[in-house]
């Protein structure tokens, strides 16, 4: 069975991310496989929406720290987590989510690109960048206090408190809050909706919405990648990593 599967409904097509057993937690290959299917739907000129949603009890506990772990980023030209981030950010096409359970790390800065999010009730957004060492990506940096203000960005960075979906709902990171046994179909339904429209018109409405703030995005996608690289080969990272393998609280007070 693919980890991840892209199925087509009419001029939808749908990604879902497809491991349970381990929450949906990313590997290095469904990173590939994410882009190859958002690349792919943005080639084809029958599809004109794109449904991002996880299959089980999670949308997605983020990356797969072990897999990470084996497959750093340090000499990639484009690590595959970065090409899914690109592949998504500069998506012309509408891109509607639908996010249930844990949503972790890029989980969460990537619907920051997507058009249209719905979120079961139970769901729980978690960004434990700091946590780990490293810096927010997916542009999250530019994004985020743009749509919720700098105060709460820092509160859900620097933090790393997870955020309730009825909150999210709350400052603006969401559309809707569902029960989780109609979030697919509500998505689903909207996406079939604006595959309904004027597909031009659609594309042309997504440019401008985001073109004023476009350069700093791709900025900020650039700087960073930069950053997060140095900081896979710093001390915190090491020891934050450390402590995830050996299941014990990570200390920072001598580094």
């Amino acid at each position: 069975m693919s980890q991840i599967e892209v199925e087509r409904d009419g001029a939808v097509t749908s990604i879902a991310i497809n491991r349970p057993e381990k929450k949906n937690a990313l590997t290095a290959d469904m990173y590939d496989a994410l882009s190859q299917a958002v690349e792919e739907a943005e080639a084809d000129a029958g599809v004109r929406v794109l449904l991002l949603h996880g299959k089980g009890d999670a949308f997605t506990a983020g990356n797969d720290l072990q897999d990470f772990m084996q497959k750093p980023w340090k000499g990639q030209a484009k690590p595959p987590a970065v090409r899914f981030i690109n592949a998504v950010a500069h998506a012309s096409k509408p891109i509607v989510a639908a996010v249930h359970g844990l949503v972790v790390g890029v989980g969460t800065t990537i619907l920051l690109h997507c058009d249209l999010v719905y979120a079961a009730e139970e769901t729980r957004f978690m960004m434990p960048f700091v946590n780990l060492g490293i810096v927010p990506e997916a542009a999250s940096t530019v994004l985020l206090p743009l749509l919720i203000g700098r105060q709460r960005a820092s509160e859900l960075f620097m933090l790393g408190a997870p955020l309730a979906a009825q909150r999210a709902y709350e400052i603006g990171m969401v559309n809707a809050v569902l029960p989780v046994d109609k979030l697919l179909a509500t998505a689903a339904e909207a996406a079939q909706a604006l595959a309904a429209k004027p597909a031009a018109a659609l594309c042309a409405t997504k440019t401008l919405m985001r073109r004023h703030y476009q350069a700093e995005v791709d900025r900020a996608l650039r700087e960073e990648v930069e950053v997060i690289s140095e900081r896979l080969e710093s001390a915190e990272t090491r020891e934050a990593l450390a402590a995830f393998l050996e299941k014990r609280k990570p200390d920072f007070s001598k580094l």
